[in-house]
């Protein structure tokens, strides 16, 4: 059986797009690698999927996506966030939106939004074929001509690739795509990770682990000149630093570390200068007279985090009860508080990486219709694309786009549209 449309990939992009290009009339089949569809998509925010970014003014949603930003209005004019939530919602799945806009379907659970999506394709009538990794493109001429499967070929009209890019590898997505695009004459940026939680050697850090220090604000220093803070929250991890906040460093941090040694410090109180701190301080203090600076140092700090600052504060100073602090004890100690200090070793591989950059340049597609300028009945999607993006909702939302839009051609092409 020859099919209207192949899409190779069942992710977020290649479930939009194929059930896109059913729901037009085209004869659609879904070949993905592993034993489900969606591997990476369940994961994704937590295991929460952080659906999209609610950012409704266009322009300022495209200017995170860096560099591609004015490649990328065509696209997103024909399906944006406000197609997203209409998209979800329709099919019974309410999105909610948090803290910097980034949104979540209203069940908290990824798992929903992979049902939803293989809920829409099977609706169209898409064959989705699992446990079938595709092991050759067959192309002669510009042109795709099918595809193998072990021992089995596969061939249609048109073709959506949508295998993810390189970050987490465990879920499939281990950079078949870029192999594949390369030898049909496509130009391949070679991926980073871009958005990594960091490797740090500092052990007060590793003792908290699992340990989130909100609101603080994290300034990095290359070779001990300040370079740019961010302010949010920080997850401790037994390797590191994670959380939003780290994670959209990342890509800046690695810059960094071309130029030198990378160091950090955490400020616990950024609203607070040296003096008002010493001030709240002496407030706890004179309320806990008689008790330790360790028993009292979970009263300024984090929850649970107290164990790790811990590690900062001289012993005999800890061990003292808080009436015989001296003052200048006190100065040593809000400093602490105000500058936790990092040596950042590096960044984490592309198996910890929320999302990875490069991939296709952008000057070879055509990002009206998603469709290779190389190679004519050719759709490329999502992580396969050089584009650069913060993490909040930005790569899915990537994904959501360019997989509707390539379902969308793809199965008005069925029609001779």
């Amino acid at each position: 059986m020859t099919y209207d449309v192949i899409v190779i990939g069942g992710g977020a992009a290649g479930l939009i797009a194929a059930g896109r290009a059913a729901e037009l009339g085209a004869r659609v089949l879904v070949l993905e690698k592993n034993k489900k569809v969606g591997a990476k998509l369940a994961i994704s925010g937590g295991g929460r999927c952080n659906i999209t970014n609610a950012e409704k003014d266009e322009r300022l949603l495209l200017k995170a996506y860096g560099k591609a930003e004015p490649f990328l209005y065509s696209l997103f004019a024909q399906f944006g966030v406000e197609d997203t939530f209409s998209f979800f919602e329709s099919r019974g799945l309410p999105l909610v939106v948090e803290a910097n806009k980034r949104t979540f379907p209203n069940t908290m659970r990824a798992a929903t939004v992979v049902d939803t999506l293989r809920a829409y394709a099977q609706k169209g009538g898409v064959t989705i074929k699992t446990g079938a990794a595709v092991t050759r493109i067959v192309a002669q001429g510009g042109c795709i001509e099918g595809v193998e499967c072990g021992t089995h070929t596969y061939t249609a009209k048109n073709f959506i690739l949508a295998t993810g890019g390189v970050s987490h590898p465990e879920t499939g997505s281990t950079g078949d795509g870029f192999v594949w695009l390369k030898a049909l004459g496509h130009s391949i940026v070679p991926p980073t990770p871009t958005i990594v939680p960091l490797r740090v050697s500092e052990p007060w850090v590793k003792t908290l682990k699992g340990i989130t220090l909100p609101n603080v604000r994290l300034t990095f220093y290359s070779n001990g000149k300040k370079a740019f803070s961010k302010e949010g929250k920080i997850l401790c991890t037994h390797f590191g630093i994670s959380g939003p906040t780290v994670l959209n460093s990342a890509g800046a941090v690695a810059d960094l570390l071309h130029s030198g040694v990378v160091t950090a410090a955490v400020d616990l109180y950024p609203k607070l200068d040296q003096g008002a701190l010493e001030k709240q301080i002496l407030s706890v203090f004179d309320a806990n007279k008689n008790k330790t600076l360790k028993n009292v140092l979970r009263l300024l700090v984090p929850e649970g985090a107290s164990r790790g600052v811990s590690l900062l504060i001289p012993v005999e100073t800890a061990n003292k009860k808080v009436h015989s602090v001296s003052r200048e004890e006190r100065k040593v100690l809000a400093r602490t508080l105000k500058h936790l200090p990092l040596t950042i070793e590096g960044l984490m591989g592309f198996d910890r990486a929320v999302v990875a950059d490069g991939g296709v340049l952008l000057t070879e597609m055509d990002l009206k219709t998603m469709c290779s300028k190389k190679i004519d009945n050719l759709f490329i999607t999502g992580d396969l694309l050089h584009i650069s993006r913060p993490s909040g909702g930005y790569s899915l939302q990537l994904c959501w786009s360019s997989g509707y839009v390539a379902g969308t051609v793809a199965g008005q092409r069925k029609t001779g549209q």
